[in-house]
């Protein structure tokens, strides 16, 4: 048994690998990184500037100078924010920004919790247990929509799918760290699975690859 854990979570939009990470960091007592919220961030303050897509070099400066308080902004769980997030993470400049911070978080001292798109693959290759999150798409869009919706009364499902669908094509098909399971990744498909016993096989997982260290 080591004194680091460190634990990845990956998989696309709507998965529950937040809520299972959440779940997880809890239950070891680590502390725990949304990393799709630092993406939202980026994303947010890019629309709140004015910024196109091509303005690269602020954005860069924008996820540089990124404040983790921000983080707490209601404003970044939102369905705009996620596709902002989708858009600003295609672009290898700003995922080169914000990696080492990733990085750091990582391999602090006791290990963390991480939840994203390339944990297991780009920013902790080296994790101690990897769990790859996954669900049918017309499954993650309606557990998105449930959120939602409370929100936006408008909102229609078929929306919320679409856009699930584009973010899976944009996440998996951009050039630099697509959406990928690593290769020693535990495959969790909660397509079935209600979030309670998603949560049992998350921990029975991380409790079976412990036992191998």
């Amino acid at each position: 048994m080591t004194d680091s854990l460190i634990i990845a979570f990956d998989g696309p939009a709507a998965s529950g690998k937040g809520t299972l990470a959440s779940v997880i960091a809890q239950d070891y007592g680590l502390p725990m990184l949304d990393t799709g919220l630092i993406y939202r961030a980026v994303g947010f303050q890019r629309a709140q500037k004015g910024l196109s897509l091509d303005d690269v070099q602020p954005m860069v400066e924008i996820a540089r100078t990124l404040d983790t308080e921000t983080l707490d902004n209601p404003a970044l769980r939102g369905r705009e924010a996620g596709e902002w997030a989708s858009q600003v993470a295609a672009i290898p400049e700003v995922r080169e920004a914000l990696k080492q911070f990733q990085i750091d978080f990582a391999h602090q001292a006791g290990g963390a919790v991480l939840d994203g798109r390339d944990i297991g693959t780009v920013i902790a290759p080296d994790a101690d247990v990897k769990i790859f999150v996954t669900a049918r798409a017309e499954v993650r869009a309606h557990r998105r929509w449930l959120q939602l919706v409370k929100g936006n009364p408008n909102l229609s499902f078929e929306e919320v799918l679409t856009d699930i669908r584009l973010r899976d094509e944009r996440d998996s098909s951009r050039a630099s760290a697509p959406l990928e399971k690593a290769a020693d990744a535990v495959l969790l498909d909660t397509t079935d699975l209600g979030i309670e016993a998603a949560i049992e096989h998350a921990r029975r997982i991380v409790k079976d690859r412990r036992g191998s260290f």
